[in-house]
């Protein structure tokens, strides 16, 4: 039996002399309701228990002192009103809202967070919550039987990460990534868990290092965090996307993005100068081949000084701006934190001058060396220089810039580390603290300030931000690329998972580097890989230098014929992907979902890498092998159509698929809809028209869903100015029956009108449409069949 004073872990279950010994967390001694929850004071240390909402309990330990309860750089919410009652016999302290039931046991002192009904949702057994004299702090969980973990933010593997260990601590990567490669750039410490079709969720709120332990037993998993409090908050579903609802009710939502930013991104590293962008830009016109963005990587700066151009490569930067926005294509710069060090380079002189950049305890500048050589770092956790960095993004905005690309920013740095000395301190807006400590929120805050900068400078249009490295809550302001993978298939079929979890975890605007960045890519490779990325959120190719280019026409005509398909197609789906990021933006649910997510009661689903839904009711399954033209696609309950045959597949069952090179399958459910626009031209992209394709069903199906629209630009929407329309399809076996049911919202799109496709009728079956007398909108039936 343990006391309450100490236990060790062994690791390797072998009693050795590195034994990891820690101190348990000890018996209750007293508990309260305070005004900011529920304090119990234990024999070796302090918890607080607090209730943001119904179904979400924050726990805080401290080991020292009653707990600090603010600080949080990445939730944004504060606890609400929650009526808890409290209820305590010999054994145990009972919590109980009307959607959880807290049982704290009183020695040693245990948590169990379960549902109204009783049913055990996350639990402890002989070890509960502990430390180490080191400042390490740990919770040790129960497994149950058909545990399913999820999440962890960018990781690779598989997308069910039981029987794993994960490290979260930004590092810049660039060996080959595989299913062992940990940790990578962004650091979310958070999880959720599926068993029995059920959810919860698990948010460990510390910014140092982190370890999710869930490979060394059979019997419990672990978190834990190398110093600081033991502070994490559970989201107790009950279903999966309740969790992320409930994790993105705490960490924020992104805005909606531009509309361009969700078009097709091409970049390199690097086009040199001014004359190969305009090429670049050129030939995409001349081939009629949609692109919304070029990248700039570090080489358009002077001698890598960031808030410059190279006016020898570069001469008239405003004006190639300028001509590639009236061509449709805007260009977003990198930008990166490593400030050159050079006394006549006015922004390190700035940086200096004005205490920017962070410093050692004793007041000396840290130095380390990147792309510029030696550089200094500004220190973003502190506000000042949060709004110097976002004014300097004046440099780009004023011509005509409306989107930045962070990279380096875990910060990366050229040595044995690959990052920061931990010893260098950070001002923290007035409660300095180490880099050890702040490490993982670099890149976030970096985000942030550039974002807010951005933001203030475009006049009202919304900014577009890409980042590297970030944190829990990166969502509120970037989009994430997934680094330096490489051209291997082994990485297009880690592009999978790897979005979809960082989905699961609050990042619904991610994708990887389509084509892979490093390595030389090849004709097959590229055009899978483009058929995957035309339904990624991000769709960017971008490759390395020194390897081949990759841009769309680079392998013969046919290749090129068949990535022009796709990347046109991402555009014709805009309308589609559009109200789904209207959807994310709104209630967290990302774009790219498991099928996990919409069918939490298929075991089938849990573990499915090679697959993945657009929404709930489309699935793609593309080919992601080489020289492979059949696969076997696994479709879940319902009847499932072809997108491209119109051929019905029955649901709950595998399906042997053939796709040539030229073919992506995808299937719609049947009694379903999806809305879809037109390509005309990279200088008219607006949708002068929109399709409705229903997929008819005969078995009574209700389907309900959204349409959305606003400018695609500024933040008007949030004053209204958008279009929403409720819409509805009904399938029996005599009708399929379509109605706008409601509309909401000032905006006036180009089209007045939504044409009407219906597919896979039935020969007794008729069609009706009913239009709302107040709608801006009309349906209009075009075709049947």
């Amino acid at each position: 039996m343990l006391d309450d004073t100490s236990f060790a872990i062994h690791p390797g279950n072998k009693k050795d002399a590195n034994t990891e010994v820690y101190r348990d967390i000890g018996n209750l001694k007293f508990f309260k309701q305070t005004n900011a929850g529920f304090l119990f004071g234990c024999s070796n240390g302090f918890v607080v228990i607090q209730f943001f909402t119904e179904s979400i309990v924050r726990v805080v330990m401290n080991q020292h002192d009653e707990p600090m309860l603010n600080g949080s750089y990445a939730v944004i919410e504060e606890p609400a009103q929650v009526k808890a009652d409290a209820a305590e016999d010999n054994k145990q302290v009972t919590l109980i809202t009307a959607k959880l039931r807290i049982a704290i046991q009183k020695s040693p002192f245990r948590i169990t967070v379960a549902d109204s009904n009783g049913t055990v949702l996350l639990d402890e057994n002989e070890h509960g919550m502990a430390y180490r004299e080191n400042g390490e702090v740990i919770a040790f969980k129960k497994k149950h039987s058909g545990d399913h973990f999820y999440g962890f933010g960018e990781k690779s593997g598989h997308l069910d990460k039981s029987g794993e260990r994960f490290e979260m601590w930004n590092t810049d990567v660039y060996a080959p990534h595989n299913p062992e490669t940990d940790p990578l750039y962004q650091s979310i410490p958070y999880f959720m868990t599926l068993r029995n079709g059920k959810a919860y969720g698990v948010f460990l709120d510390n910014t140092f290092r982190t370890m999710f332990n869930m490979k060394s037993s059979e019997e419990y998993f672990s978190f834990s965090a190398e110093g600081g409090q033991l502070d994490y908050y559970v989201m107790t579903g009950p279903g999966p996307k309740d969790v992320i609802q409930q994790y993105t009710h705490l960490t924020g939502k992104m805005p909606i993005p531009p509309k361009w930013a969700l078009g097709y991104h091409q970049s390199r590293y690097s086009y040199e100068s001014e004359g190969e962008v305009r090429g670049l830009a050129k030939n995409f016109i001349k081939r009629d081949i949609p692109v919304d963005v070029i990248h700039l990587d570090i080489h358009y700066m002077n001698g890598y000084r960031v808030f410059t151009f190279d006016k020898e490569k570069f001469p008239d930067p405003e004006k190639l701006i300028r001509d590639l926005g009236e061509m449709g294509i805007r260009v977003v710069p990198i930008v990166d934190p490593g400030i050159k060090k050079d006394a006549e380079y006015p922004i390190y002189r700035e940086g200096v001058t004005d205490n920017l950049f962070c410093k050692y305890l004793e007041g000396d500048i840290y130095f380390g060396n990147v792309w510029p050589g030696t550089s200094a770092f500004p220190d973003f956790t502190d506000g000042k220089v949060r709004g110097w960095w976002g004014k300097k993004h004046k440099y780009y905005s004023d011509m005509g810039i409306e989107g930045i690309w962070n990279d380096m920013n875990e910060p990366a740095v050229f040595n044995e580390t690959k990052t920061m000395d931990t010893a260098v301190m950070h001002r923290n807006d007035g409660v300095p603290a180490a880099h050890r400590e702040l490490h993982n929120i670099y890149g976030f805050k970096m985000a942030e300030a550039t974002y807010a900068g951005m933001k203030e400078h475009l006049d009202g249009k919304r900014p577009f931000l890409l980042t590297r490295a970030g944190f829990a809550g990166i969502q509120r302001y970037a989009s994430v690329w997934t680094g330096d993978n490489r051209s291997f298939w082994e990485h297009l079929q880690m592009t999978l998972p790897m979005v979809m979890n960082l989905g699961i975890s609050g990042v619904p605007f991610a994708g990887p580097d389509v084509g892979g960045f490093a390595h030389d890519t090849n004709a097959e490779l590229l055009v899978r890989w483009m058929q995957v990325g035309a339904f990624t959120p991000f769709f960017r190719n971008h490759s390395a230098i020194g390897t081949v280019y990759q841009e769309p026409w680079k392998f013969g005509l046919k290749n090129e014929s068949i990535m022009k398909k796709y990347i046109q197609m991402r555009y014709k789906w805009m309308p589609q992907l559009y109200k789904l990021f209207h959807e994310a933006s709104v209630s967290g649910i990302p774009v790219m979902r498991p099928l996990f997510l919409e069918y939490p009661d298929d075991a089938k689903t849990y573990n499915l890498n090679d697959q993945f839904m657009i929404g709930d009711n489309v699935i793609i399954a593309p080919i992601l092998v080489p020289s492979i033209t059949d696969r076997a696609v696994y479709l879940p309950e319902g009847n499932w159509l072809n997108f491209e045959t119109g051929e019905t597949y029955a649901g709950g069952q595998v399906h042997l698929i053939h796709a040539e090179l030229d073919e992506l399958p995808i299937f719609i459910k049947a009694g379903t809809a999806i809305v879809q626009g037109e390509w005309n031209s990279n200088t008219e992209k607006t949708p002068k028209q929109i399709t409705m394709d229903i997929y008819a069903g005969t078995n009574d199906e209700t389907y309900r869903f959204t349409h959305y629209d606003d400018d695609g630009e500024s933040f008007e929407y949030v004053d209204g100015s958008y279009l929403q329309v409720q819409i509805e399809v009904k399938s029996t076996l005599d009708a399929v029956h379509i109605s706008i049911r409601e509309q909401e919202g000032s905006y006036r799109p180009a089209y007045d009108k939504i044409n009407v496709n219906v597919h896979g009728l039935h020969k007794q079956q008729r069609v009706i449409l009913e239009n709302h007398e107040d709608s801006m909108l009309s349906l209009e039936l075009k075709s049947r069949g």
